[in-house]
């Protein structure tokens, strides 16, 4: 019995799930993974899911899609729109959205694998299915590696992954080298002296401390980062008081640093703790400030080799004009820690997902930054198709590519 891909889409699209709580996306894809003939096992890095379908002796090809949502609203106005509540790690009740197309990668990745059952009698080896928690938190690939799966699977040969982006629907990017940033995320807690906001002479005030701090940290990409590099600070939050009229003990901010390279990544980490610091002693701090790193994610380094093959393979499966090389994107991903610890190849690619038409009218017309919603965005939204049938074929012919005959 063929899939209906599109209502799974849009099943999982409904029931949108946080990092680490995604029991039932996790339940629903190993069913289709059992129903498809796959040893399954679940609960893997907490709610991972693991699929292995055995063809005989030939390479180990391992997939993965994430599959976790985001605490945003959705305002697409769609009719399948999610409305969906979840509870956060600080026990916070949050809207919860598939904003950065998670349940697309399930959706091509349970197609894909439809596909290579259905196949099965042109490839042999052993194709390992991965169903990843925790994307977003930059912890799931972690958390499965960590729960042994390196010793309890076959290890692989070659790591493949995508992404749906707003690229227009039917092309692929794809790029040997860095093709995602590294990135590292920082809570800066700054220490000040609290009292009455009347007597500001008395305290040392953190809010302020905090507002130095931000202002100067975008300093280190305009004043200290060659223009011709790639770099991005961003502080995300700023948590400080609880009232108008207390000046409040401490500040916290939440920053996001991004850099193609291990050299960037020390010259930036640098650069924000002297600044931290340094913020904190013009202010007169009696503290030093405390900066903890939440995660630290490598940059998606796609081998040089390996990713030749796939874009060929990719061109015969799509088309020539339909592989494009997207250029090095400053976000981040975890996938490449299950090639790092396995020591194996790794080629991640994007696809898009926006309507081809509306692309070119918002290029044509200068607002593509505006028209053209990304991933993350309340307004985030992928085609249904042809985005589901193009991620079933390249994920498909990726891994047949490395697959034996």
């Amino acid at each position: 019995m063929t899939i209906d891909l599109e209502a799974l889409y849009i099943d999982l699209h409904q029931h949108p799930e946080l990092s680490f709580q995604e029991t039932r996306t996790a339940g629903i894809a190993a069913q289709h993974l059992r129903d498809l003939g796959l040893e399954v096992e679940e609960g893997v890095g907490v709610t991972g899911v693991v699929g292995v379908l055995r063809n005989g002796e030939g390479p180990v090809v391992w997939v993965r899609a994430d599959m976790d949502a985001l605490p945003v609203e959705e305002q697409t106005g769609l009719a399948y729109a999610s409305t969906a509540k979840g509870v956060d790690p600080a026990g916070t009740t949050v809207p919860v959205m598939h904003a950065c197309g998670h349940d697309m990668h399930v959706t091509a990745m349970i197609g894909a694998v439809e596909k290579l059952v259905a196949e099965r009698a042109e490839w042999a080896g052993t194709l390992v299915v991965l169903i990843q928690p925790a994307e977003e938190y930059g912890a799931g690939a972690r958390a499965m590696l960590d729960d042994g799966i390196l010793d309890r699977y076959p290890k692989p040969d070659v790591v493949l992954g995508q992404h749906v982006t707003p690229l227009p629907a039917g092309i692929i990017g794809v790029r040997s080298g860095t093709q995602m940033a590294a990135s590292d995320g920082l809570t800066v807690t700054l220490h000040g002296r609290g009292g009455h906001g009347s007597r500001p002479h008395a305290t040392i005030d953190p809010v302020v401390m905090a507002a130095a701090t931000v202002m100067r940290l975008q300093t280190i990409t305009s004043r200290e980062i060659d223009p011709q590099s790639v770099a991005v600070v961003t502080v995300g939050s700023i948590h400080a008081g609880l009232k108008n009229n207390i000046i409040p003990a401490e500040a916290k901010l939440e920053l996001s640093l991004r850099y193609p390279n291990d050299e960037m990544r020390e010259k930036v980490l640098t650069s924000v703790e002297r600044i931290v610091r340094a913020e904190a002693t013009a202010s007169g701090a009696e503290r030093e400030p405390e900066i903890r790193t939440d995660h630290t994610l490598p940059a998606t380094i796609n081998d040089e080799d390996a990713t030749t093959r796939v874009t060929a393979a990719l061109q015969r499966a799509l088309g020539e004009t339909s592989v494009i090389d997207p250029g090095m994107f400053t976000g981040s991903e975890d996938v490449s820690w299950f090639a790092r610890d396995a020591g194996a190849p790794l080629v991640f690619w994007f696809w898009g997902g926006h309507d081809p038409a509306k692309f070119a009218e918002a290029v044509a017309a200068g607002r593509q930054e505006v028209d053209v919603p990304t991933n993350h965005s309340p307004f985030f939204a992928p085609e249904i198709h042809p985005t589901i049938e193009v991620g079933v074929t390249a994920m498909s012919a990726a891994a047949k590519e490395f697959l034996g005959s």
